[in-house]
């Protein structure tokens, strides 16, 4: 106890004597309180209007910022870490079993729940290390919150401790709203009274199909998506993947319709929230300033997205008729593999319901309005507190995970717009659209369309990079290509758009081994060009 009260106390002298090295406490480097630096440096401060080249300009903003290539090298290694979390949760499960045969082999003693081995000593379980860390860094949802520590630590090394709490308060105050709402819309929409509205809503609709597997299926990737355009998006994704986890996942399909699914889910939610100008991150980030209104959505974006998730849908249909009959006949045979109520068949009152929804438009409403959020969700798990015996447990561990991770990935995105604006800026119509699709694979899409808005080729009238002026018309086009593309882009990986982490949070116990990224790119893929074309041909 000694030793550790000595070595705690060594610690505080130690950060005590380093920290004026680092400006914490608000002290910058040189003692000069004049000094604080601005992170990201905006845009027009590195005057390089003149330059001609994409590069040039690119090699210019490193020279006069270079903290920028720092930051954008440790993003690149958390969007690496990202596609290895799959790897890292194979390394933990072959270190584990590793464990447990070298600790049977020297005969220590065992006990587990659920069929599961694990030595004890002193009646406690006796882990590996090693083991857990790699398990730690196969979370997926934890990925970007991890790579936050060497980019604080980067910022630490260039600037001052002021600098990364006025960066943090700024996200806050501009872009943790959205974190922070999903948060609540995921525990929301997951409610007893919430699942029993919607699922009595699908079920009407599948009964049209006679209530087969297929047309639950069918009716939840097309209603559940274009839903999204009303109660948002994320709250569509969870309510979609619950129900998919009882109507479908439940019957144990084949892994490619499992990945088949996931990805057209992805993608259909991602362009199903277009018919209005509130619901898909990506279009709320510039409809204010593009003057976008839902007249403007259902003409330019929402009727399309609606022929794009039709087609898509259908076509994966037809192209897996064959097992969608073998898991009816498996449900025939065996009723009990569907997944029941969770709530037992249990009558909610229809009030409970309605007050459930009030708060879920509540939510909506004042989306961006974080305190506003947090007091509603604290008044609701009050309500949930007095009528308990209509409902279940609140689930808020996968809803907190998701939006860390959310968290993560918009304080690492918002320091590429360096690169990511001049890169947009310098395209025309079609490669935008595609080169708009590609960056949203590593990139929130909606990142992706709120840089698009600091291009300055994007306001009309306005100049592009070389100078010429871009007219009225062709901003519009632009407009339309680069958000086109990203909400197109946005189910092939789990970062391309918000709401994937949570259908991800949900539907990955049904993966072995976790999603696999590159499988669920394979799965997103076709429902990708299916929305790409319908967007560039009927545009």
């Amino acid at each position: 106890m000694n030793f550790k009260r000595s070595f705690l106390s060594l610690m505080l002298c130690a950060l005590a004597w380093i920290s004026p090295s680092f400006g914490l406490y608000g002290a910058s480097p040189s003692g000069n309180a004049d000094a604080f630096h601005h992170i990201p440096l905006p845009l027009e401060e590195y005057h390089d209007e003149n330059i001609p080249g994409l590069w040039d300009i690119m090699v210019h903003r490193v020279k006069v910022e270079p903290f920028n290539l720092a930051a954008s090298i440790i993003f690149l290694c958390a969007v690496v870490h990202a596609f290895m979390a799959g790897y890292f949760r194979k390394l933990a499960h072959r270190i584990d079993h590793d464990h447990v045969n070298r600790h049977k082999n020297n005969g220590s003693h065992f006990g587990g729940e659920n069929g599961q081995d694990f030595p004890v000593h002193r009646g406690k379980k006796r882990v590996n290390f090693w083991a857990e860390i790699c398990h730690f860094l196969g979370e997926v949802e934890l990925v970007f919150g991890i790579w936050l520590i060497p980019l604080i630590a980067c910022v630490l090394m260039f600037f001052e401790w002021s600098t990364i709490t006025e960066y943090i308060d700024g996200l806050y105050i501009h872009k943790y709203a959205e974190p922070i709402f999903v948060v609540v819309i995921m525990a929301v929409a997951s409610t007893r009274p919430i699942m029993i509205f919607v699922e009595a809503v699908m079920s009407r609709i599948a009964s049209f199909g006679g209530a087969t597997v297929k047309a639950w299926w069918i009716s939840i990737l097309i209603i559940g998506p274009l839903l999204g355009s009303f109660i948002t998006e994320p709250a569509a994704m969870t309510l979609a993947a619950l129900l998919l986890v009882r109507h479908f996942y439940a019957l144990d399909p084949s892994p490619k319709l499992k990945y088949g699914t996931i990805g057209l889910l992805f993608v259909n939610v991602s362009v199903g929230g277009t018919l209005t100008h509130f619901s898909a991150p990506p279009v709320l980030m510039v409809a204010g300033k593009w003057g976008w209104d839902m007249a403007f959505m259902m003409i330019h974006f929402g009727w399309m997205a609606a022929v794009g998730i039709v087609i898509s849908t259908v076509l994966y249909a037809w192209y897996f008729r064959k097992e969608f009959a073998e898991l009816q006949a498996r449900k025939s045979v065996h009723p009990e593999m569907e997944i029941g109520d969770s709530h037992g068949g249990a009558h909610v009152p229809a009030g409970i319901v309605l007050v459930h929804i009030l708060f879920l438009a509540w939510t909506v409403v004042t989306l961006h309005h974080p305190a506003m959020v947090v007091g509603g969700f604290l008044f609701f798990l009050g309500f949930m507190h007095a009528t308990s015996h209509h409902q279940d447990a609140v689930e808020i561990k996968s809803p907190l995970m998701v939006g860390f991770f959310l968290a993560g990935l918009v304080t690492h995105g918002s320091l590429q717009q360096w690169w990511i604006a001049p890169v947009l800026g310098s395209l025309s119509e079609t490669p935008l659209f595609v080169g708009s699709v590609i960056l949203t694979a590593f990139n929130d899409n909606a990142m992706i369309t709120f840089l698009a808005s600091l291009v300055p080729s994007f306001d009309a009238p306005a100049f592009d990079l070389i100078g010429d002026l871009v007219s009225a018309d062709h901003a519009r086009v632009l407009e339309h290509a680069v958000v086109a593309g990203a909400v197109t882009g946005g189910g092939l990986t789990v970062i391309a758009n918000a709401p994937n982490p949570a259908g991800q949070s949900i539907l990955q116990r049904f993966f072995a081994g976790g999603v696999s990224p590159l499988k669920l790119l394979l799965g997103a893929l076709v429902p990708t060009i299916i929305m790409g074309l319908s967007f560039m041909l009927l545009g």
